[in-house]
């Protein structure tokens, strides 16, 4: 079976009023791609880690009122939960997608993983030039790191050791009208690749 990507009609979930009538879309438009894609990316990242990786599907359960404005799968080696760990996303807002991988604010030992990042801070600097850099994963901004000096990324990350509520997300985006999101093949390569990039800052936060 071919892998589906993302078309408009799976951004404009987030025009929708109303919880219910936007969960609704959201488990019947959005989560299907996100199985199938989050399953052979989990598959990858075990064999690239060599350890078992699981696939997490936000459920947005702690709302009540407010429609989410994004939504995302994540991978991590917890079967129980990813928010406590370094972990790896997918998701869209309304007018991207996001690949990242995370440190959000729930990570008990961020203060340790900010300590080692800063140590090497060149697994960081050296990525490519179109990787962006988010200290919010409940919003949209983040800067690519192209306009990030060395100082920059320093200061991101010792707010990330010293801030009880800091994170730091590195990753790509992908904009609407991009052809690789038309293509489930295509986008589960390049979300595999950017977390290829990626795994030597999973890996020091796992050490």
């Amino acid at each position: 079976m071919s892998l589906k990507g993302f078309t408009q009609s799976d951004f404009d979930v987030f025009t929708i009023e109303g919880l219910d009538e936007r969960m609704e879309a959201i488990k019947t438009r959005i989560q299907p791609t996100f199985k199938s894609l989050g399953e052979q990316l989990t598959h990858d990242l075990s064999i690239l880690l060599g350890n078992e990786m699981y696939l997490h599907i936000a459920k947005h359960a702690r709302r009540t009122v407010n429609p989410p404005k994004d939504t995302w799968m994540a991978i991590c080696h917890d079967k129980r939960g990813y928010k406590k760990h370094p972990h790896f996303q997918l998701g869209l807002f309304d007018d991207h997608v996001f690949i990242w991988f995370a440190l959000i604010y729930e990570a008990p030992n961020k203060t340790a993983i900010a300590h080692s990042l800063l140590d090497n801070l060149n697994l960081i600097t050296d990525l490519p030039a179109n990787f962006v850099i988010s200290l919010d994963h409940m919003k949209k901004d983040a800067t690519p790191l192209a306009e990030k000096s060395k100082e920059d990324v320093k200061a991101d990350l010792q707010r990330l050791r010293d801030v009880k509520k800091a994170e730091f997300l590195v990753g790509r985006h992908l904009q609407p009208n991009d052809p690789i999101l038309k293509d489930g093949q295509a986008l589960a390569n390049f979300t595999r690749e950017t977390y290829e990039q990626l795994l030597p800052l999973y890996r020091l936060s796992m050490s």
